[in-house]
């Protein structure tokens, strides 16, 4: 691959725009491809991954390249990222790639090592060791494979992977779980649009299986989003009983609809809230069986898919977020019945938004008694053992970075699996 001085100069203008972080990554991506439809589907391919690699590793080339500029960047991702050589460059870049190629053996400060804020180096460094929060900072700089659902009501993951002819395995953990070799454009594959697959990271899958819903339940995705633990969960349930799917964004609602309608589900019922005392969520209070809380979050745990929220999240964030997450964990379990089940879930690392805010609903909440997602996960035949709570890292289980906790609503203590299902 040798960059022409044009298209070097698309991805350190687009990589510019995404430095400001003024919205999400690919959102500002997808508006600069938009503005720029004469760039080819390899050009666009080159340009989005040299921008994502600077956007996961931006201190460390910052470093390297003894400069904070789009250009510099760019230029140093290429080499230190993709391995280019001064050679596949511009002679006018020579100087910076010398300058780059000689950085190689300089001693980093440990949060530019791992690429990350200071503050949040220094939390994660604080929750567990030195060399584990460096471990888990590098399990988040690579990118994440892709990841998919199939949908065990229409047809067994064997025969996903024979129908598919493309490189792909089984994922280790997850029963439904298929991880794809490369990146093709599945979303116009015709098993993916007959909704035998979706797109979903095996981390998410098993969170269904700790929620476990069964036929003919009343159960609610409190925090829906665009649906798609939504749709696992009826897949488990066999398209009998009801889900709601709720959630406070009308337009991520809106994408289910479709989704639904392509894997065949008809048991969806979406509940746009108005917050968490939403009225027609307070009608079902004391109602349902299962209730499967994916809190809004920082994120961290996606780092590998979103490296930008590591860069858009000031520490006092965090604190916010938990506080949101503690009354919406407490508006939800006012949904359950006795005997139902609870699982509160997130997408990130760090313990003030995970063990935090489960430990402090344990406390205020003493008709609540927790279970243990490790054997919650074994009645489903998931065989993960990573105590009481869910912990899932990139560096260990090659998911995204998940946290969940499960609890029974007044049924006894953990001898109360039997009752509550599997």
């Amino acid at each position: 691959m040798r960059p022409t001085r044009p298209l070097l100069a698309h991805a350190a203008t687009a990589l510019a725009e995404l430095l400001t972080f003024s919205r999400p990554a690919d959102q500002a991506l997808s508006a600069y491809f938009r503005a720029h439809r004469n760039l080819g589907q390899q050009d666009r391919a080159f340009i989005a991954e040299t921008v994502f690699a600077v956007l996961r590793r931006k201190r460390s080339l910052e470093a390297a390249a003894g400069s904070a500029a789009p250009h510099a960047l760019a230029v140093a991702a290429l080499i230190r990222v993709f391995g280019l050589s001064g050679r596949a460059l511009e002679e006018s870049d020579a100087a910076l790639a010398t300058r780059v190629k000689s950085a190689q053996g300089e001693i980093l400060a440990e949060a530019v090592q791992a690429d990350l804020p200071d503050w949040l180096w220094l939390r994660l460094a604080a929750e567990y060791s030195a060399a584990e929060a460096m471990a888990i900072a590098r399990g988040l700089l690579n990118p994440a494979p892709l990841d998919l659902r199939v949908n065990l009501a229409k047809l067994s993951r064997q025969e996903a992977l024979d129908r598919l002819e493309l490189e792909a395995s089984p994922t280790p953990h997850s029963p439904a779980g298929i991880r794809l070799k490369g990146k093709p454009q599945i979303n116009r594959h015709a098993l993916f649009l007959d909704g035998s697959l979706e797109v979903q990271d095996e981390g998410s899958q098993l969170l269904a299986y700790l929620l476990a819903p069964r036929r003919g339940e009343m159960v609610a995705d409190f925090c829906a989003g665009a649906g798609g633990k939504t749709l696992a969960l009826s897949m488990l349930m066999h398209g009998a009983g009801r889900i709601y799917a709720m959630d406070v964004s009308e337009k991520r609602l809106r994408e289910l609809a479709p989704r639904a309608a392509r894997a065949g589900i008809s048991n969806v019922h979406p509940i746009v809230l108005s917050g968490e005392g939403d009225i027609r969520a307070k009608r079902l209070s004391g109602k349902l069986d299962r209730v499967l809380v994916d809190a809004p979050c920082s994120g961290f745990g996606t780092l590998r898919r979103n490296p930008d929220l590591k860069w858009r999240h000031a520490e006092g964030a965090v604190a916010e977020l938990a506080a949101k997450q503690a009354r919406i964990l407490k508006a939800a379990a006012k949904l359950l019945k006795p005997g139902g089940r609870l699982v509160y879930a997130t997408c990130s690392i760090l313990a003030e938004e995970n063990e935090a805010v489960a430990d402090r609903f344990a406390a205020d909440h003493p008709d609540f008694q927790a279970l243990s997602c490790t054997q919650l996960l074994a009645t489903q035949r998931v065989d993960l053992d990573t105590g009481e709570r869910l912990r899932l890292w990139p560096h260990r289980h090659g998911t995204d970075g998940f946290f969940a906790a499960a609890f029974v609503r007044g049924a006894g203590k953990r001898n109360s699996l039997s009752t509550t299902g599997g």
